[in-house]
């Protein structure tokens, strides 16, 4: 009876662990923020990447320290003129949307984020037809990213795992 019980437990969390497993990186108060090239021509996806650089030391420091969604929109707001003067450098015509904006489907590091509509900062360069570049600003990942440690080896543990493995050995 005892293995019965404990295998219907199992049973029980994994398939919790599997039906929550699928959006579980990025919180719900997230920003992601997106830019998106104007084609995919070499000189497009350089000055993307330009761009993404020349903010990542002029603006994405800034959002260090943010404790909350709020806090990081209220530094967007205040330092527009600082993202759109780094932009106007490159001369390429540009939008800037701040809001819900359709994000396709996403696969970072072994994890696959679903397409939908997102709170979002997104710079739509030309005629923005190229592959993007995007990351999440808050919580500030795009930072951890921009100073360049190895984030490669970090290890994600499950909870639901964890009581599994007590359970069976």
């Amino acid at each position: 009876m005892k293995k019965i019980v404990y295998v219907g437990l199992v049973l029980f969390v994994l398939s919790m662990f599997f039906h929550c497993s699928k959006n579980y990186m990025i919180p719900e108060d997230s920003i992601r923020f997106r830019i998106i090239a104007n084609s995919n021509s070499n000189l497009d996806q350089t000055t993307k990447l330009k761009i993404k650089k020349d903010l990542e030391s002029n603006v994405f420091k800034l959002l260090e320290n943010s404790k909350s969604s709020e806090e990081t929109k209220k530094i967007l707001e205040n330092n527009e003129s600082v993202i759109k003067s780094t932009i106007d450098k490159y001369n390429i015509p540009y939008t800037i949307n701040y809001g819900s904006n359709y994000f396709p489907t996403k696969e970072y590091k072994g994890v696959t984020y679903e397409a939908g509509n997102y709170d979002s900062y997104v710079i739509s360069l030309g005629e923005a037809e190229g592959n993007n570049w995007w990351c999440i600003m808050y919580p500030p990942l795009c930072l951890l990213e921009s100073q360049g440690d190895n984030y490669d080896d970090v290890e994600y543990k499950s909870y639901f795992q964890e009581i599994l493995s007590k359970l069976t050995s």
